[in-house]
């Protein structure tokens, strides 16, 4: 039997995050949930609502909770992964990004978000390996190509930097030269 209950209330609170309402999204998405407390999709759309809000602890919960539903689920460890990562909790955003990415390993923002959180603890080798990857999945990403030429730049591999600089040239010029600039700044 279908549960519509659960449904309208959970149609209602994404109409609310289509124009920002998140406040309202909020109370509609802890509807759906009451309806139906197994509703993963709901418990992430929740912590989604309440990171746009900033409140990454409550944030934190709701990820948490759709991994409970949904333990498999590698999105939700990439969600944990990225609120861990905001709340500058590096080594738990790593142990998250490194368990989405065995669970999907196709979902470039989870390599890229791997990538960042090498790099921030140093690891930038480490980083540019996760940066390649995603890189390689998501070839238009400036943002990956940005950071990977930085991993390179920092971890002394200046023929792969010119290399990742050369393919953001292609598609975005401003960032080649922001990644210019910066890798000769660092």
């Amino acid at each position: 039997m279908i549960n519509f209950e659960q449904w309208r209330n959970f149609y209602r609170a994404r109409f609310f995050m289509l124009f920002n309402r998140h406040e309202r999204a909020i109370d509609g998405l802890e509807r759906a949930l009451a309806a139906n407390p197994r509703f993963s999709r709901a418990a992430s759309c929740l912590g989604f609502a309440y990171g746009s809000l900033g409140r990454d602890e409550e944030a934190l919960r709701c990820f948490r909770e759709a991994l409970r539903i949904k333990p498999d689920d590698a999105v939700a460890l990439f969600d944990i992964g990225f609120i861990l990562e905001r709340m500058k909790r590096y080594e738990e955003a790593l142990e998250a990004f490194e368990k989405s990415v065995s669970l999907a390993p196709r979902l470039d923002r989870a390599w890229y978000g791997l990538g960042m959180s090498r790099a921030r603890l140093g690891r930038h080798a480490e980083a540019a390996n996760a940066l390649e990857t995603a890189a390689k999945l998501q070839p238009m990403n400036p943002h990956a190509w940005y950071n990977l030429g930085m991993a390179y730049h920092t971890s002394g591999q200046p023929e792969k930097l010119a290399a990742a600089l050369a393919h953001l040239d292609r598609f975005d010029p401003k960032m080649a030269l922001r990644l210019i600039n910066d890798s000769k700044t660092h």
